[in-house]
Protein backbone atom coordinates (compact mmCIF):
# COMPACT_ATOMS: atom_id res chain seq x y z
CA UNK A 1 0.00 0.00 0.00
CA UNK A 2 1.45 3.36 -1.08
CA UNK A 3 2.33 5.74 1.67
CA UNK A 4 0.24 8.87 1.96
CA UNK A 5 2.51 11.92 1.44
CA UNK A 6 2.82 14.08 4.50
CA UNK A 7 1.34 17.56 4.43
CA UNK A 8 4.00 20.22 3.94
CA UNK A 9 5.21 21.77 7.16
CA UNK A 10 4.16 25.35 7.73
CA UNK A 11 6.77 27.98 6.86
CA UNK A 12 7.09 28.80 10.54
CA UNK A 13 4.91 28.87 13.61
CA UNK A 14 2.51 31.82 13.18
CA UNK A 15 2.01 32.11 16.92
CA UNK A 16 5.70 32.87 17.47
CA UNK A 17 5.58 35.66 14.91
CA UNK A 18 2.44 37.10 16.45
CA UNK A 19 4.01 37.00 19.90
CA UNK A 20 7.14 38.78 18.72
CA UNK A 21 5.14 41.46 16.91
CA UNK A 22 2.77 41.95 19.82
CA UNK A 23 5.68 42.29 22.23
CA UNK A 24 7.08 45.04 19.96
CA UNK A 25 3.80 46.95 20.22
CA UNK A 26 2.28 46.09 16.82
CA UNK A 27 -1.45 46.60 17.28
CA UNK A 28 -2.43 44.39 14.35
CA UNK A 29 0.08 41.63 15.07
CA UNK A 30 -2.07 38.79 13.71
CA UNK A 31 -2.69 40.54 10.38
CA UNK A 32 0.95 41.53 10.04
CA UNK A 33 2.15 38.00 10.77
CA UNK A 34 -0.20 36.67 8.11
CA UNK A 35 1.18 39.11 5.53
CA UNK A 36 4.77 38.31 6.45
CA UNK A 37 4.15 34.58 6.10
CA UNK A 38 2.40 35.10 2.76
CA UNK A 39 5.34 37.14 1.44
CA UNK A 40 8.36 35.28 2.85
CA UNK A 41 9.88 32.49 0.78
CA UNK A 42 11.64 30.71 3.63
CA UNK A 43 11.31 30.36 7.38
CA UNK A 44 14.55 32.28 7.80
CA UNK A 45 13.24 35.15 5.71
CA UNK A 46 10.01 35.21 7.72
CA UNK A 47 12.00 35.42 10.93
CA UNK A 48 14.19 38.21 9.55
CA UNK A 49 11.14 40.14 8.36
CA UNK A 50 9.53 39.78 11.75
CA UNK A 51 12.67 41.03 13.46
CA UNK A 52 12.82 44.02 11.12
CA UNK A 53 9.20 44.87 11.77
CA UNK A 54 9.66 44.49 15.54
CA UNK A 55 12.58 46.93 15.34
CA UNK A 56 10.22 49.59 13.98
CA UNK A 57 10.62 49.32 10.21
CA UNK A 58 7.29 50.13 8.50
CA UNK A 59 5.40 46.99 7.53
CA UNK A 60 5.33 48.08 3.88
CA UNK A 61 9.12 48.35 3.82
CA UNK A 62 9.36 44.90 5.41
CA UNK A 63 7.02 43.37 2.83
CA UNK A 64 8.38 45.37 -0.11
CA UNK A 65 4.93 46.52 -1.16
CA UNK A 66 1.93 48.57 -0.05
CA UNK A 67 -1.71 48.11 -0.91
CA UNK A 68 -3.06 51.18 -2.71
CA UNK A 69 -6.24 51.59 -4.75
CA UNK A 70 -6.54 47.83 -5.23
CA UNK A 71 -2.92 47.49 -6.37
CA UNK A 72 0.31 46.23 -4.86
CA UNK A 73 2.72 49.12 -5.09
CA UNK A 74 6.41 48.32 -4.72
CA UNK A 75 8.07 50.34 -1.96
CA UNK A 76 11.70 50.35 -0.91
CA UNK A 77 13.38 51.29 2.37
CA UNK A 78 13.73 55.05 2.62
CA UNK A 79 10.84 55.73 0.23
CA UNK A 80 7.60 57.37 1.37
CA UNK A 81 4.85 54.82 1.96
CA UNK A 82 1.58 55.71 0.17
CA UNK A 83 -1.26 56.27 2.63
CA UNK A 84 -4.61 54.64 2.11
CA UNK A 85 -6.40 57.99 2.61
CA UNK A 86 -4.70 59.24 -0.55
CA UNK A 87 -6.86 56.84 -2.55
CA UNK A 88 -9.48 59.56 -2.11
CA UNK A 89 -7.31 61.92 -4.17
CA UNK A 90 -7.15 59.36 -6.98
CA UNK A 91 -10.94 58.99 -6.92
CA UNK A 92 -11.38 62.76 -7.06
CA UNK A 93 -9.00 63.01 -10.01
CA UNK A 94 -10.96 60.38 -11.93
CA UNK A 95 -14.26 62.09 -11.12
CA UNK A 96 -12.91 65.48 -12.21
CA UNK A 97 -11.25 64.31 -15.45
CA UNK A 98 -12.45 60.81 -16.39
CA UNK A 99 -11.18 61.16 -19.96
CA UNK A 100 -7.75 62.61 -19.22
CA UNK A 101 -5.11 61.45 -21.68
CA UNK A 102 -2.03 63.00 -20.04
CA UNK A 103 -1.32 62.49 -16.33
CA UNK A 104 1.53 63.81 -14.20
CA UNK A 105 2.28 62.71 -10.63
CA UNK A 106 4.53 65.32 -8.98
CA UNK A 107 6.27 64.55 -5.67
CA UNK A 108 5.53 60.99 -6.73
CA UNK A 109 7.34 58.97 -4.07
CA UNK A 110 6.74 55.35 -5.06
CA UNK A 111 4.58 56.46 -7.99
CA UNK A 112 1.43 55.09 -6.37
CA UNK A 113 -0.88 57.84 -7.66
CA UNK A 114 0.49 57.73 -11.18
CA UNK A 115 0.27 53.94 -11.26
CA UNK A 116 -3.33 53.91 -10.00
CA UNK A 117 -4.30 56.50 -12.60
CA UNK A 118 -2.44 54.62 -15.36
CA UNK A 119 -4.48 51.51 -14.55
CA UNK A 120 -7.78 53.41 -14.39
CA UNK A 121 -7.11 55.49 -17.53
CA UNK A 122 -5.91 52.71 -19.79
CA UNK A 123 -3.73 54.12 -22.54
CA UNK A 124 -3.11 57.50 -20.93
CA UNK A 125 0.37 59.03 -21.12
CA UNK A 126 1.63 59.01 -17.53
CA UNK A 127 4.67 60.75 -16.08
CA UNK A 128 5.91 60.96 -12.50
CA UNK A 129 8.62 63.09 -10.92
CA UNK A 130 10.41 63.37 -7.60
CA UNK A 131 13.52 65.09 -6.29
CA UNK A 132 14.62 61.89 -4.50
CA UNK A 133 16.45 59.43 -6.80
CA UNK A 134 15.46 56.46 -4.60
CA UNK A 135 11.79 57.36 -5.00
CA UNK A 136 12.18 57.71 -8.77
CA UNK A 137 13.77 54.27 -9.04
CA UNK A 138 10.82 52.84 -7.14
CA UNK A 139 8.29 54.76 -9.27
CA UNK A 140 9.89 53.47 -12.46
CA UNK A 141 9.37 49.89 -11.29
CA UNK A 142 5.70 50.56 -10.59
CA UNK A 143 4.99 52.56 -13.76
CA UNK A 144 6.94 50.52 -16.29
CA UNK A 145 4.32 47.75 -16.73
CA UNK A 146 1.80 50.46 -17.64
CA UNK A 147 4.01 52.41 -20.02
CA UNK A 148 4.61 55.26 -17.56
CA UNK A 149 7.85 57.19 -17.13
CA UNK A 150 9.50 58.65 -14.04
CA UNK A 151 11.88 61.62 -13.92
CA UNK A 152 14.30 62.97 -11.33
CA UNK A 153 14.22 66.66 -10.48
CA UNK A 154 12.56 69.53 -8.65
CA UNK A 155 8.85 69.74 -9.53
CA UNK A 156 8.23 71.00 -13.09
CA UNK A 157 11.95 71.20 -13.88
CA UNK A 158 11.95 67.40 -14.03
CA UNK A 159 9.26 67.17 -16.71
CA UNK A 160 9.73 66.94 -20.49
CA UNK A 161 9.02 70.36 -22.03
CA UNK A 162 6.53 68.78 -24.40
CA UNK A 163 4.07 68.27 -21.54
CA UNK A 164 3.61 72.03 -21.08
CA UNK A 165 -0.06 72.94 -21.66
CA UNK A 166 -1.13 69.31 -22.19
CA UNK A 167 -1.70 67.85 -18.71
CA UNK A 168 -5.25 66.71 -17.97
CA UNK A 169 -4.61 65.48 -14.42
CA UNK A 170 -1.79 66.85 -12.29
CA UNK A 171 -1.53 65.23 -8.87
CA UNK A 172 0.86 66.60 -6.27
CA UNK A 173 0.86 64.74 -2.99
CA UNK A 174 3.29 67.30 -1.60
CA UNK A 175 4.93 67.21 1.85
CA UNK A 176 2.60 69.23 4.09
CA UNK A 177 3.72 68.64 7.67
CA UNK A 178 4.87 71.93 9.26
CA UNK A 179 8.57 71.77 10.08
CA UNK A 180 8.03 72.12 13.83
CA UNK A 181 5.65 69.13 13.81
CA UNK A 182 7.90 66.66 11.97
CA UNK A 183 9.46 65.47 15.28
CA UNK A 184 5.95 64.68 16.52
CA UNK A 185 5.21 62.23 13.72
CA UNK A 186 5.01 58.49 14.46
CA UNK A 187 8.45 56.90 14.56
CA UNK A 188 7.71 54.82 11.45
CA UNK A 189 7.47 58.00 9.38
CA UNK A 190 9.94 60.14 11.29
CA UNK A 191 12.74 57.57 11.33
CA UNK A 192 12.21 55.65 8.09
CA UNK A 193 10.78 58.05 5.50
CA UNK A 194 12.77 60.88 3.89
CA UNK A 195 12.35 64.32 5.45
CA UNK A 196 11.92 65.79 1.97
CA UNK A 197 8.67 63.81 1.66
CA UNK A 198 7.31 65.03 4.99
CA UNK A 199 8.54 68.56 5.76
CA UNK A 200 6.41 71.22 4.08
CA UNK A 201 8.08 74.27 5.62
CA UNK A 202 6.95 76.60 8.42
CA UNK A 203 3.21 76.25 7.73
CA UNK A 204 3.44 73.06 5.70
CA UNK A 205 2.47 74.71 2.42
CA UNK A 206 5.79 75.79 0.88
CA UNK A 207 5.83 73.09 -1.79
CA UNK A 208 2.09 73.32 -2.44
CA UNK A 209 2.42 77.04 -3.22
CA UNK A 210 5.23 76.33 -5.68
CA UNK A 211 3.20 73.64 -7.41
CA UNK A 212 0.14 75.90 -7.61
CA UNK A 213 2.14 78.82 -8.99
CA UNK A 214 3.32 76.83 -12.00
CA UNK A 215 0.25 74.73 -12.66
CA UNK A 216 -1.60 76.94 -15.16
CA UNK A 217 1.38 76.84 -17.53
CA UNK A 218 1.40 73.04 -17.58
CA UNK A 219 -2.29 72.18 -17.43
CA UNK A 220 -4.39 71.76 -20.54
CA UNK A 221 -7.54 73.92 -20.75
CA UNK A 222 -9.93 72.26 -18.30
CA UNK A 223 -7.08 70.30 -16.73
CA UNK A 224 -7.00 69.91 -12.97
CA UNK A 225 -4.46 70.03 -10.15
CA UNK A 226 -5.17 68.00 -7.02
CA UNK A 227 -3.24 68.12 -3.76
CA UNK A 228 -3.84 66.59 -0.35
CA UNK A 229 -3.68 68.78 2.74
CA UNK A 230 -4.93 68.88 6.31
CA UNK A 231 -8.23 70.33 7.43
CA UNK A 232 -6.60 73.33 9.06
CA UNK A 233 -4.51 74.09 5.96
CA UNK A 234 -7.32 73.77 3.41
CA UNK A 235 -8.35 77.44 3.36
CA UNK A 236 -4.78 78.62 2.83
CA UNK A 237 -4.29 75.97 0.13
CA UNK A 238 -7.45 77.13 -1.64
CA UNK A 239 -6.17 80.70 -1.53
CA UNK A 240 -2.87 79.59 -3.11
CA UNK A 241 -4.71 77.82 -5.92
CA UNK A 242 -6.93 80.84 -6.55
CA UNK A 243 -3.96 83.22 -6.50
CA UNK A 244 -2.37 81.05 -9.19
CA UNK A 245 -5.38 81.64 -11.46
CA UNK A 246 -7.12 78.31 -10.90
CA UNK A 247 -10.79 77.80 -10.12
CA UNK A 248 -10.50 76.04 -6.78
CA UNK A 249 -12.66 73.94 -4.50
CA UNK A 250 -12.11 71.26 -1.87
CA UNK A 251 -13.33 67.69 -1.44
CA UNK A 252 -13.54 65.98 1.93
CA UNK A 253 -13.81 62.32 2.92
CA UNK A 254 -14.92 61.94 6.51
CA UNK A 255 -14.34 58.18 6.26
CA UNK A 256 -10.65 58.65 5.46
CA UNK A 257 -10.24 62.04 7.14
CA UNK A 258 -8.85 63.20 3.82
CA UNK A 259 -8.90 66.74 2.42
CA UNK A 260 -8.13 67.35 -1.23
CA UNK A 261 -7.84 70.78 -2.84
CA UNK A 262 -8.73 70.83 -6.54
CA UNK A 263 -7.86 73.59 -9.00
CA UNK A 264 -9.05 73.73 -12.60
CA UNK A 265 -7.50 75.76 -15.36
Amino acid sequence: MAAVPASPAPLTDPSSLVAALRAAGCVFAEDEARLILATARTAGQAAAMTEARASGLPLEHVLGWAEFHGLRITVAPGVFVPRRRTEFLVDQALAQAPDARVVVDLCCGSGALGTALAVALDGAEVHAADIDPAAVRCARRNLAPHGGRAHTGDLYAALPAGLRGRIGILTANVPYVPTAEVPLLPAEARDHEPAVALDGGPDGLDVLRRVAAGAAEWLAPGGCLLSETSARQADAALAAFTAAGLTAHRAVSHEWEAHVVIGVR
